[in-house]
């Protein structure tokens, strides 16, 4: 199941962008939460038509500053592309409603503190869909590095691996993506790695991109299409991360996120190549201890976490709003920025 505890006060939501990811996060918060879809945006018909099916009683508005103007909403959805990302976050915050929002938040780290100081100045709660924070898998890898059983951790290996890429331009044109493949995949992994390790400083950051097997001299003529970082942190952990669009992998994907420890190491991983399915293990030499295996629905979950939280407080969350900077901020330093 997807909520992890059932809600008990309905909330009017509104949601900004209702194609397949954003359907399938409104989706999820109506079947796994007591909120309401009062109103929706969406430009494509095909789009809007279908998330009535889901959201009968929604009013379709004909644009976003009409679904901001919406008085009764308690909070907004938003899953447009990048580039409108932190101009609506900060739109629907100064309106007075809460923020779940696709990542990146923000383009740069300059955009993303700008949201974060819109929900703190509206105090309303801000949430990023950083959804594989969610997942059972990693919830198990988490909590076992949190607990101490694989020691301290010295190391760290990220990667993301698309054997395909975004089917939509937008991606492809860094004035509205913000980034290439790291923007679009690697801000997962970057963001899994540092909540685990309580997000130390980074001391350090070294990182080659390359679009089309051509090593970029300047991120602003193309998005880069494979990209290898090296990340020290100021507790001299190595986080080393490889991401990339239509590589050659043999299959769909590689997603794993591996931690070296003092006693022994984890590792969260997709499995058979999927996008959906995932793994946790634990190590101790050669010994292996699976720890999750799938199903699990977790796609929708970050959504769900998201209504539960406004229903127990709906204002400003420092900690997260502080993660998201941080984030933010390494994603700024590997492109140079």
């Amino acid at each position: 199941m997807i909520a992890t505890r059932p809600t008990t006060k309905s909330l009017s939501l509104g949601f900004l962008g209702v194609g397949w990811i954003g359907r399938n996060r409104m989706e999820a918060i109506l079947n796994h939460t007591t909120a309401e879809a009062t109103a929706l945006t969406e430009p494509n018909s095909e789009n809007s038509d279908e998330a009535l099916k889901s959201a009968k009683n929604a009013v379709l508005k004909t644009s976003p500053e009409a679904l901001f103007a919406e008085e009764n909403l308690d909070g907004i959805v938003i899953a447009t592309p990048s580039a409108m990302h932190a101009e609506q976050s900060m739109h629907a915050l100064k309106s007075g409603k809460a923020v779940f929002c696709q990542k990146p938040l923000g383009r740069t780290a300059e955009e993303v503190k700008q949201v974060v100081e819109a929900s703190r100045k509206a105090d309303k709660l801000l949430a990023v869909d950083l959804s594989y924070r969610y997942t059972e898998a990693f919830k198990a890898i988490y909590n076992t590095i949190q607990k101490g059983e694989i020691g301290d951790i010295f190391a760290v290996d990220l990667k993301f691996h698309n054997a395909y890429g975004p089917d939509k331009e937008w991606f492809y044109d860094i004035n509205c993506s913000g980034g290439g493949c790291v923007m679009d995949l690697g801000i997962h992994l970057v963001d899994l790695a540092l909540w685990s390790l309580n997000f130390p400083e980074i001391s350090e950051v070294k990182s080659q991109l390359y679009h089309k097997g051509q090593k970029l001299t300047s991120f602003e003529e193309h998005v880069e299409d494979f990209a290898s970082v090296a990340m020290t942190s100021g507790k001299d952990q190595t986080i080393n991360l490889e991401c990339s669009w239509h590589v050659s992998a043999g299959k769909d994907a590689i997603i794993e996120a591996t931690f070296y420890g003092t006693k022994g190491g984890a590792s969260f991983r997709n499995i058979n190549g999927s996008f959906y399915d995932f793994q946790a293990e634990k190590y101790h030499g050669t010994q292996t201890e699976t720890l999750v295996t799938p199903p699990d629905e977790w796609s929708g979950r970050a959504g769900v976490v998201w209504v539960e939280n406004m229903i127990k407080n709906n204002g400003f969350d420092e900690q997260s709003a502080t993660e998201f900077i941080k984030t933010a901020e390494v994603i700024d330093r590997i492109y140079g920025r």
